[in-house]
């Protein structure tokens, strides 16, 4: 699309080069308090985010990486999405896509491919860079602005669903814009997590709360009362419900060993709690 990504953002009339530091996308109306704080806790954090994961996030490569999780497990290796002959040609689209680095890796990587990258922050999506043939949206997944059947591949790497307030209408979002017979993949945070402090050293070993209590988190402004971060945690057997709920069929579930020669902490990920229990559950679904 030239030498400038373009991003379509929702409720404006226009295309708008990537770097346009004046646009400023308005939450829709329907936005929920969820979206509305992941919209500007994204947008506010997407500079120091990109510094701290510069590698995982394909800061270094001009096509981007294709990681689906702290892990380091690589599409390239996986072909989770399928194989780049079964891809030629199709309709692929990434929720949440951040800065978009698996989609410009995929479009990099597939021959005839249209990948469509598809996130809440534009902050975050001004970190793409140049497009590299992948298109990217500004809109909130809550209600995908697409038609009926658009789609051959939908897949979502630690992005959108945990940070829409219903993830069982988000499923059936999904399985509504997907083709007959489409593939739904994405990875989370593994829900086996929420048990433990959010820490990568000793302390994170302890368990703090119950698995089964699907509160999830939230932060609120202690003025305001507004929330401006929030992200839900659902149980294993919950996430498969709301998949098979949309009509989905799961094909596969995977939880990433932490390889032995990764020495690097991201978060409450590191080399001591991987070794003990899973911090990443890979979602496979058919519709």
């Amino acid at each position: 699309m030239g030498e400038y990504l373009q991003v379509y953002s929702e409720g404006c009339s226009a295309l708008y080069d990537n770097g346009v530091k004046t646009l400023t996308a308005l939450p829709p109306k329907t936005s929920s308090s969820f979206s509305t704080a992941n919209r500007y806790w994204w947008d506010l954090d997407a500079a120091d985010y990109h510094d701290r994961h510069p590698e995982y996030l394909g800061q270094n490569s001009p096509h981007g990486e294709f990681y689906w999780c702290p892990e380091m497990l690589h599409e390239q290796e996986e072909r989770l999405l399928g194989q780049a002959g079964e891809l030629a040609g199709k309709n692929v689209l990434e929720l949440g896509c951040g800065s978009a680095p698996c989609a410009r890796w995929l479009a990099h990587d597939v021959p005839d491919v249209f990948v469509t990258g598809f996130d809440i922050s534009m902050g975050m999506l001004r970190h793409a860079g140049t497009s590299h043939g992948a298109h990217l949206v500004q809109a909130d997944a809550a209600s995908l602005p697409y038609a009926d059947n658009s789609f051959d591949v939908v897949f979502s790497v630690f992005g959108a669903i945990p940070f829409v307030e219903d993830s069982a209408a988000l499923m059936k979002e999904v399985a509504r814009v997907l083709r007959p017979g489409g593939r739904f993949v994405f990875s989370i945070t593994h829900p086996m997590r929420w048990v433990f402090l959010d820490d990568p050293g000793p302390a994170g070993l302890t368990a703090i709360t119950s698995y089964f209590d699907q509160s999830g988190y939230v932060e609120e402004d202690e003025t305001t009362g507004e929330v401006t971060y929030a992200e839900q945690h659902r149980t294993l057997s919950a996430r498969i419900t709301e998949l098979i709920d949309a009509g989905f069929t799961l094909t596969g579930l995977l939880e990433p060993e932490w390889p032995q020669d990764l020495d690097k902490t991201w978060g409450q990920w590191s080399p001591l709690r991987g070794e003990l229990f899973p911090g990443t559950a890979i979602f496979a679904a058919t519709h």
